[in-house]
């Protein structure tokens, strides 16, 4: 494992908490660093920064990291996913909306509308150290890692993946009846 390359990634992870802190806006870290977060420790190596962010707190979360040294990516959509990169290391920020229903949704894109999983926002902070950050349930983030070769055609099914879900799982047990982690950073 990269310990270095982790490590700035947990300090990064630390300065967006804190800008969206200072912001008043929320952000949850999916995939991952989500699922390590939920674990308690850096479990394998991480290629980025996966968050969720609301879409009517994209514009001041994008003008706040790049004051901070963060530079925009071009990817996806703008209206569906935000990505920026600081230090070698990229952060996306995938963008929630809520339907008539309140339910979370895609924000934009080809998939605006959609459906996230039903409690992925369900209160959730995770911690590595002393770091602590919001989440996504691991439920939802099981569920979005098995899907998503199905939800997005052509996206091929990762290793990486099927081992995270087994991780997630195992904790998942290890927990049972156990509440979750609160607070925040």
């Amino acid at each position: 494992m990269d310990r270095e390359r982790s490590a700035r990634q947990l300090r990064l992870i630390g300065e967006t908490v804190d800008l969206a802190k200072a912001l008043g806006v929320e952000v949850r870290l999916r995939g991952g660093w989500a699922m390590d977060f939920f674990i308690g420790e850096v479990t394998r190596d991480h290629e980025d920064i996966d968050w969720f962010a609301w879409t009517g707190d994209a514009a001041a979360l994008a003008d706040a990291l790049m004051r901070s040294g963060w530079q925009p990516v071009p990817g996806p959509p703008p209206g569906q996913q935000a990505d920026f990169s600081k230090e070698g290391v990229e952060s996306s920020f995938a963008l929630l909306d809520r339907d008539r229903y309140g339910r979370a949704v895609v924000a934009g894109g080809p998939w605006a509308g959609e459906l996230w999983p039903e409690g992925m926002l369900d209160g959730s902070v995770g911690r590595i150290g002393d770091l602590r950050c919001g989440i996504i349930s691991p439920g939802a983030q099981i569920e979005i890692k098995r899907m998503t070769p199905v939800w997005v055609p052509g996206r091929p099914r990762r290793a990486k993946d099927a081992e995270d879900i087994a991780r997630l799982e195992a904790a998942l047990r290890g927990r049972a009846g156990t509440p979750p982690a609160r607070g925040t950073r």
